[in-house]
């Protein structure tokens, strides 16, 4: 069974002249444990296609299936439990709650779940990240690499199935940025949970398993990298 398939995807935002085809007839599959980056010029549609694997942005047409589920056919109670037990999201931006404590930013996904915290898995994750003796520091006490590395932490706390990064080193510098791909890299390798990273930035992109490339919505590109 084909872990992450998609089939004949479109989204479309607005109608007549305003009319935008953000996704059109995108199809591929994506196995398990793959690191994909996703690859494209603003607009061309690759943020619209991680959002809709994500769970966040409901297609006009087409399917998602994740080990033969189809993500979108049951209810919204149904969809909201695949969004936070089947993915781990990463934007550009931390989206940290700042009332929070680093800890408990992690941990909110198991808390809203109303499910146990793992605390094994959370000393883990804070090892991991580099934040043991950031645990108890607010947002606003951590640099802008610290705080998105809170992010990955939450992001991963739940251990999803997929991980999805939409420009996750965009509002660093090259320094946070190269430390936030290590660091995500290194917990692909580790959990072996499938990776995919929508970048413009093509040293990113080269550290991928596989390349996808998206123009005016459409795959225009499907490239698995050698040696890797």
């Amino acid at each position: 069974m084909e872990f992450l398939k998609i089939d004949n995807l479109c989204k479309i935002y607005g109608q007549n002249d305003s009319r935008i085809v953000a996704l059109d007839h995108v199809s591929l599959t994506i196995g398990k444990g793959e690191f994909t980056a996703i690859v494209g010029s603003s607009g061309s549609g690759k943020s619209t296609l991680l959002h809709a694997l994500a769970g966040v942005d409901a297609p006009t047409s087409g399917r998602i299936y994740l080990n033969g589920q189809d993500v979108y056919a049951g209810s919204n109670e149904s969809l909201a439990i695949f969004r936070r037990r089947q993915v781990g999201m990463i934007y550009q931006f931390h989206n940290l709650i700042p009332s929070l404590n680093v800890a408990e930013n992690i941990t909110l996904p198991i808390l809203m779940d109303r499910r146990k915290v793992n605390q094994e898995r959370l000393e883990e994750l804070l090892g991991l990240l580099g934040l043991r003796d950031r645990r108890n520091h607010m947002p606003d006490q951590l640099s802008g690499g610290q705080q998105q590395r809170v992010a990955i932490g939450r992001a991963l706390m739940n251990a999803p199935q997929i991980v999805l990064a939409d420009e996750p080193t965009g509002s660093l510098d090259s320094q946070n940025g190269h430390e936030i791909i290590r660091l995500l890299k290194e917990s692909h390798e580790r959990y072996r949970q499938t990776l995919i990273v929508v970048t413009h930035d093509e040293n990113i992109a080269l550290q991928a398993e596989r390349i996808i490339c998206i123009s005016d919505g459409k795959i225009v590109e499907d490239e698995r990298q050698t040696g890797m």
